[in-house]
């Protein structure tokens, strides 16, 4: 029966039934006009969600990390310098992945707990006169911390500056979930992954790849294969893909479009924010904080809470799961063991939420946290009641 309970780690999320009925289909082949019926609407939706002028979608058998993978391989070559920031585990582990590339890195360090540094990401920029930098990677939302950052605010720094650098963002944790708007920030390339704000199982990136990194790619040198873009899109012209596709989790990606659009994406925007925000309530309850730094920094998918001094955030994953069967985040990199994570996106309801809460407090209660039982819940139905607004069909 512990199946039953809802996840609150970051992902992979809750899976609707509709989603998961329309993954549970029979062998189609993919060589076959049929399965145009599949990726055409797929592909059409994702270029609505992330607001795509123009580019290609491209969906990769893989998950965000082959993602980021594509990202660079089809873009750049040996040597070529990448600015990014390093502020939490996703921003470290991409930068990781670029030096293993052989990319020549200029590493921006900052708090975990902050954002991305507009200032610092400026006059990197700025002092680049001779524009060696070829890319700046961006974390949107920085799971690890709960920290969502500035994009628009590095398009400005790009903007102001005059550089001709590449924009790639990481939305892994954010698209499907929170404003996206790949045109309005000028993004190169997009990056998402299935078992987020897209509520399937994992196994697809999904990247929205614009005009300027599909001309870089005709000469980026970096070694791909399964990977390479031209192979995709020279598939997508005739209708089809270079190798065997994920028909199952395609489908289910043009389903779970279809809900979130029927429940409009303003409204899928506004009940992330109504979530994390009872979160937050229950979290000040409690006695604990954010780890992100202020409040505009605040994700509307994760919120990484701080325990108090002489607690361990692990031991309350730990029980939650072996006691409770209920499954949240454990402190990662920096963090860990300073905070556990709560995942509110993807399928949830009032009613789920309040059930992670209350069992976050019933394992604080048990390890003799200083937490008095139905405090944070309280606080948070008094919030859900009051902001309660029209049913929300991608949540039922």
């Amino acid at each position: 029966m512990s199946m039953q309970n809802p996840v609150f780690i970051p992902g992979p999320t809750n899976i609707p039934e509709e989603v998961r009925k329309a993954c549970d289909m029979p062998t189609l082949d993919h060589r076959s006009p049929k399965f145009a019926n599949v990726f055409k609407p797929a592909v059409a939706g994702v270029r609505r969600v992330l607001n795509m002028a123009e580019g290609e979608v491209i969906l990769l058998p893989s998950t965000g990390t082959g993602g980021w993978e594509a990202a660079l391989t089809n873009t750049l070559s040996s040597g070529n310098k990448v600015l990014a920031a390093r502020f939490g585990m996703f921003s470290h582990r991409w930068i990781d992945m670029c030096q293993r590339h052989g990319l020549d890195m200029q590493i921006i360090e900052a708090p975990w707990g902050e954002g991305a540094p507009l200032a610092a990401i400026e006059a990197a920029l700025r002092a680049d006169s001779a524009h060696e930098i070829k890319a700046v990677l961006a974390t949107h939302n920085e799971t690890a911390t709960g920290v969502k950052s500035d994009i628009a605010g590095i398009r400005r720094a790009l903007d102001t500056t005059g550089h001709p650098a590449m924009l790639f963002v990481d939305g892994v944790s954010s698209i499907g979930s929170m404003p996206f708007d790949m045109a309005g920030w000028g993004v190169d390339i997009a990056v998402a992954g299935s078992q987020k704000g897209f509520m399937l199982p994992a196994g697809l990136a999904i990247l929205g790849v614009s005009p300027k990194a599909l001309a870089a790619m005709e000469h980026a040198t970096l070694p791909r294969t399964f990977f390479d873009f031209r192979d995709m899109t020279k598939a997508y012209a005739v209708g089809g893909f270079p190798y065997t596709p994920p028909v199952g989790l395609i489908a289910g990606l043009a389903k779970s479009i279809e809900l979130l659009e029927e429940e409009g994406l303003d409204a899928v925007y506004a009940r992330h924010a109504r979530f994390a925000e009872a979160t937050r309530r229950a979290v000040a309850a409690w006695g604990m904080r954010p780890c992100a730094a202020t409040p505009d920094l605040y994700s509307a998918t994760v919120t990484a809470v701080v325990v108090p001094e002489g607690c361990n955030g692990t031991d309350l994953v730990s029980l939650a799961a072996s006691k409770y069967g209920m499954a949240f985040g454990v402190g990662l990199g920096e963090v860990a063991g300073k905070v556990f994570r709560i995942g509110h996106l993807g399928m949830l309801t009032d009613a789920m939420l309040l059930s992670g809460l209350a069992v976050a407090e019933m394992c604080m209660a048990d390890l003799g946290w200083d937490v008095r039982l139905g405090s944070g819940v309280a606080v948070a139905q008094d919030y859900l009641r009051q902001s309660h607004g029209a049913p929300l069909a991608a949540a039922a």
